[in-house]
């Protein structure tokens, strides 16, 4: 299992060795769907970018493609070396990996050591086994158009802890990462905090906290 998963989007010149695609070149699926509730404006480009630098090239993995057919997103991911997942709301990237058996698809190619699961923010947060303490940062009672209201949030469950990103960062939501870090702490359940500037690299067996 390779994992790469960051507290804030990557920087020029943040390129770390976990990221580059093995052989030199890859296909890249970039998950845009925790900024579905602002779909409209949703913009990938710096993602690509950086992508494209390390030698990936880009397509977009929109999950509510696969809402009513998540059999083909088994496949799809069959064909990708990455799968990027960009931040917004970590409840809304969620419900997309319910409604459309997103964890079913990616832990079906994590025994493969050329794939690799990366994110950042919201992206990080859904790889732990619940999303505690991120409703008091993100708004867990969103559903943008298309999805349905039924279906519960659920993460990828690769990690027995969750991540908690933006802490003591410049970021906008870092007051608010404040409060969630004092919930968690109190109430027993394991996580990692992490700062803007820092991932969690996970290659194997190996959970290493690297700056970028």
């Amino acid at each position: 299992m390779r994992l790469l998963l960051s507290s804030w989007y990557l920087r020029p010149g943040q390129r770390p060795a976990l990221l580059r695609p093995l052989g030199g070149s890859g296909r890249a699926g970039v998950v845009p769907n925790a900024l579905d509730e602002h779909a409209e404006t949703r913009e990938l480009g710096r993602e690509t970018h950086t992508l494209e630098d390390l030698g990936y090239s880009c397509e977009v993995l929109d999950l509510r493609r696969y809402f009513d057919a998540p059999e083909r997103l088994v496949e799809r991911l069959g064909g990708l070396d990455l799968v990027w997942a960009v931040g917004g709301n970590a409840f809304v990237l969620a419900r997309a990996i319910a409604q459309s058996g997103f964890a079913a698809a990616v832990r079906a190619r994590l025994d493969d050591p050329s794939f690799l699961y990366g994110g950042y923010s919201a992206g990080a947060c859904v790889v732990g086994p619940d999303l505690a303490g991120i409703d008091l940062v993100d708004d867990p009672e969103v559903v943008p158009e298309g999805y349905a209201a039924e279906v519960e949030p659920a993460c990828l469950a690769l990690l027995p802890f969750r991540i908690l990103p933006h802490w003591r960062s410049d970021h906008p939501e870092s007051g608010l990462v404040e409060h969630a870090d004092e919930y968690l702490a109190g109430s027993g359940l394991e996580y990692r905090r992490l700062r803007d500037g820092q991932a969690l690299a996970v290659d194997g067996g190996t959970v290493a906290r690297i700056d970028l």
